[in-house]
């Protein structure tokens, strides 16, 4: 047996000094005798615990074998079989906490780059759109008509699945582009808005109806389209609606939630002045607060739309930070400045009522709270002042209260998310299924999709008994 190489294959990327300046993609993909030596070190074993790690179930031992025997088509076919976002899920998923963490690799030393992979297969179908077909083959019509109410990655999951098992799938967007978060939240340099395009179209060419600028709940209640013909509605509308600090000074202006900054960015293309000159303040001083992937993103746009000095504000120390290790590593090469241990007490405005400084306090670790990681305390007469010009908050997402308060017997949580059967996606109310963040709170784009998929086995089966 071949010795088997434990050093990961490295992924090239664009030099720190100058992707601080654009917007174009971090991470440049592999080269096709990058990818295979990357497929050789897959030791292909019997037990294929990555699979068991991975939330949608794709055959990851499968689709490596076939891309390291040159078999392109047939890669892909076995992760579209799973998995009708490659693309995104291959960029923005956090590998290393899932089908990766249980390679069997990772005892040793680094384990096979199955996010790297993933991506690669993607790309190439990209690349070869014009010879490759990975439609699957059509099924035969149910007569069967479910409403899915969000156009993020729950959404997108569960109606390509219901769409490839044969029933008709309208998918209702309130923005006028398809995504949800793929597209307003996470920032070109790490996801390219093309490969979101790319994966919607997929997932319409399998049948599904888009309808954009369609906000539920105010063109038309859930229980409307119940009354319309739908057998089924899916509710993933996500969670969009940002939490604050309630602090003083928190309405002076040049202090930004990070969704809308986020969205300013991405949707509304701030990114590329001045051919779209998007209303959005740049500051020379940015803070963003927070310590999660949100937070990096924010940090790394403020950095390329021109800010001289970008601080990361975090209440805890790095080791607690919630960010993958990779955007952590990206923002620092970058020149993102991290203030760890600091923590907002109030925010200095001048007589025009725009933010200027900060006054924080410093904080040290105490025991674990109930969500593992250590409490931050405050230090006593630790309080000292940073000078900014916008701030950025990211503190975290909830749902937004309309569907819940518009659709009758649907039970929410004290946090306004969805309660919902975690193997189904079943809420309390007849006819009706929910996944993603509007249940979970706001969580990773597979565990998003993994929920659709579950859902979508759900509805099928609920829908077949109607037959």
């Amino acid at each position: 047996m071949a010795k088997v190489n434990l050093e990961r294959e490295p992924m090239p990327r664009q030099d720190p000094r100058s992707r601080g300046k654009n917007f174009a993609e971090v991470a440049l993909g592999y080269r096709p005798e990058q990818a295979k030596a990357e497929a050789s070190r897959c030791l292909q074993c019997p037990k294929r615990p990555c699979v068991g790690g991975c939330p949608v179930g794709i055959d990851i031992p499968d689709f490596i074998e076939a891309l390291r025997n040159d078999d392109m088509p047939e890669a892909l076919r076995i992760l579209k079989n799973k998995n009708s976002l490659p693309g995104i899920c291959g960029r923005v998923c956090p590998q290393e906490t899932q089908c990766e963490a249980v390679c069997v690799l990772a005892k040793k030393e680094a384990p096979v780059a199955i996010g790297r992979l993933e991506r690669y297969v993607a790309d190439w179908e990209r690349a070869n759109q014009q010879s490759v077909d990975s439609s699957p083959a059509p099924s035969e019509p149910s007569g069967k008509r479910v409403a899915v109410v969000g156009s993020g990655p729950a959404g997108l999951a569960v109606a390509a699945d219901l769409a490839k098992l044969g029933h008709g799938v309208t998918l209702f967007e309130a923005l006028h582009v398809a995504g949800g978060v793929l597209m307003y939240g996470i920032p070109e340099f790490r996801l390219p808005k093309a490969i979101v395009q790319a994966e919607v179209n997929y997932v319409t060419s399998l049948g599904v109806e888009l309808k954009l600028d369609s906000v539920i709940g105010k063109i038309d209640t859930v229980d409307e389209l119940l009354n319309d013909g739908y057998d089924a509605v899916f509710l993933a509308t996500g969670a969009g609606l940002p939490m604050f600090l309630n602090i003083p000074g928190e309405n002076l202006n040049g202090i930004y939630s990070a969704n809308e900054f986020l969205t300013r960015v991405n949707l509304m293309e701030a990114y590329r002045f001045p051919e779209y000159d998007t209303p959005v303040k740049v500051g020379k001083r940015v803070a963003v607060i927070g310590g999660g992937n949100v937070a990096m993103d924010s940090a790394r746009c403020a950095l390329r739309l021109g800010a001289e000095e970008v601080y990361i504000i975090y209440r805890r120390s790095e080791a607690e930070m919630p960010a993958r290790r990779e955007e952590v590593e990206n923002a620092k090469e970058e020149g993102i400045q991290f203030r760890l241990l600091t923590n907002p007490k109030q925010f200095l405005g001048n007589e025009q009522d725009w933010v200027v400084g900060m006054e924080c306090y410093q904080m040290e670790l105490a025991e674990p709270d109930e969500s593992g990681r250590r409490r931050p305390v405050i230090k006593p007469g630790s309080e000292f002042v940073i000078d900014v010009d916008v701030v950025i908050v990211a503190l975290g997402t909830t749902p937004n209260p309309l569907i819940a308060a518009t659709t009758e017997g649907l039970e929410t949580t004290r946090q306004g998310t969805v309660v919902a059967d975690e193997a189904a996606g079943k809420t309390v109310k007849p006819k009706v299924w929910a996944g993603g963040d509007i249940v979970t709170g706001a969580a990773t784009v597979i565990s998003a999709m993994g929920a659709g998929k579950r859902a979508a086995a759900s509805i099928d089966a609920y829908l077949k008994e109607l037959a």
